[in-house]
């Protein structure tokens, strides 16, 4: 049987897949990239690997996009604080609904904001202010926490029956 760092690698690697392959299917919204499944993938690293795992798949996540084209240095900042924050509420609170705030005002409030700097100084934008990422950021959070809700909330109750 494998070991419990094996199974999480092993699940943190498909997590990691599905977030670069979802990105593919993104929209742009003022000046940024949303791309909803890295929001599902980051709720779902939350529930099955912890918050320190989430991090992990949401960084490597944010760097294959951005090498393969399909994602921007936003998405660092936005996916790696939703991560963060999402993990630790599902780690203290094991409650999906509020895990899937946490998610949405960890990226669409906090990583917004803190994707401010990386697009003025990293990227050479010339945001029009430090609020300008909140509503694309909150509309893709928005749509990846929905559609986690309703899969963990399908698949829970499923798979703590094996």
């Amino acid at each position: 049987m494998l070991d419990t760092r094996t199974r999480k690698l092993t699940l943190a690697g498909i997590f990691v897949a599905a977030a670069v392959l979802g990105g593919v299917f993104s929209f742009p919204v003022l000046g940024s990239r949303c791309a909803p499944m890295q929001h599902l993938v980051n709720i779902l690293a939350a529930v099955f690997l912890g918050p320190l795992w989430g991090i992990g798949a949401a960084f490597a996540a944010s760097l294959l996009r951005n090498i393969a084209g399909v994602g921007t240095l936003m998405a660092f900042p936005g996916s790696m604080i939703g991560a963060l924050l999402c993990g630790l509420i599902y780690h203290y609170t094991r409650r999906i609904g509020l895990t899937c705030i946490a998610e949405a005002f960890g990226t669409g409030i906090l990583g917004a904001l803190a994707a401010y700097p990386v697009a003025a100084f990293l990227m050479g934008l010339n945001p029009a202010s430090y609020t300008v990422y909140i509503v694309p950021f909150l509309i893709s959070t928005g749509a990846g926490s929905i559609l986690a809700y309703l899969a963990l909330r399908f698949l829970l109750p499923k798979i703590r029956r094996y």
